[in-house]
């Protein structure tokens, strides 16, 4: 059974009438007379009676007509789901991202695809730590990542979404609460509590480098799974943390306050990665509504 015997079945069955069907189908009427003939031999049953003045269906053209109609129904979506895949309308999206900022700005893009491709599968993926987010996108288990690296590999292409400046968290009656701004000299004698140390870890490179070059090593009392976990450290006095504007930015955090840091560093790039070689049009699409919803900085070089 070939999708032309289905629809010269049916513009039969419609018009019952073979000259009429000819002309919708825009053929000749001997054709399609032949192709409903080769239909009814395969399905070994009439599908009509034919007169000289009227053409009516059988009982098995009657039981043919809805599966012929489910069958183009079938074939027409089949095309537009191709269709739309190739206009990257529908497809898999998966998002690994890492840190408190991270929520807000994965937000507003989830937001954003649903919105305008409903079509689009967007799966979140949050861990505490950017290196996991980033090997996910390398290993192919994830589209995006979303985070900060010292380091992009040749194998991903990236854009930066923010530039953010260090900051120290203290709680609310810490004795440097009056200060405009901080140095790192300032925290000398200060107890840090920090995030685990881990391979590329931005913030724990920053508080040895800038600790060092004022002259002692941070002593860190207490280590926090998450940034959420950090700040209540910080809330109960167990020490101050260092960390990057957009917490406070984003955040609100009872019980402390931030100050910038006035030491000179590099910026802080958060940045979007995905594999230069996924072609994608699902995840060319989420990339060009992140464009526009997270925009590169207009100073940055991205």
């Amino acid at each position: 059974m070939e999708l032309q015997q289905i629809r010269a079945f049916l513009a039969v069955a419609e018009e019952l009438h073979f000259g009429r069907a000819a002309l919708r189908l825009h053929m000749a009427q001997p054709p399609l007379s032949r192709s409903i003939q080769r239909l009814e031999h395969e399905l070994k049953a009439p599908l009509f009676v034919r007169s000289t003045r009227t053409v009516q269906l059988t009982a098995e053209g009657q039981a043919l007509l809805a599966p012929a109609r489910e069958i183009l129904e079938a074939c027409r979506r089949s095309r537009l789901a191709v269709a739309s895949v190739g206009r990257g309308e529908t497809g898999r999206v998966r998002v690994a991202f890492a840190g408190v900022s991270s929520h807000v700005m994965v937000g507003k893009l989830a937001k954003r695809v649903r919105e305008t491709h409903p079509g689009i599968d967007f799966e979140l993926s949050s861990s505490n730590f950017a290196l996991p987010a980033m090997d996910k996108v390398l290993s192919g288990a994830m589209e995006v990542g979303l985070g900060r690296w010292n380091f992009i590999p040749a194998a991903l292409d990236s854009r930066v979404v923010a530039n953010e400046r260090l900051v120290v968290a203290l709680y609310e009656t810490h004795p440097l609460r009056g200060r405009s701004s901080l140095r790192a000299s300032d925290l000398a004698d200060q107890s840090f509590v920090t995030l685990p140390e881990h391979p590329g870890s931005i913030l724990h490179d920053h508080l040895r480098r800038l600790s060092g070059a004022a002259g002692y090593a941070a002593e860190i009392v207490q280590v926090a799974p998450d940034s959420q976990t950090l700040m209540a450290l910080v809330a109960a006095e167990i020490g101050v943390a260092l960390t990057v504007s957009s917490v406070p930015e984003n955040f609100s955090h009872p019980g402390v306050i931030f100050l910038p840091l006035e030491d000179t560093v590099d910026v802080i790039q958060l940045r979007l990665v995905w594999r230069k070689d996924n072609a994608s049009p699902a995840l060319r699409e989420v990339l060009r509504l992140s464009e526009d919803v997270l925009p590169s900085p207009a100073d940055t070089d991205s």
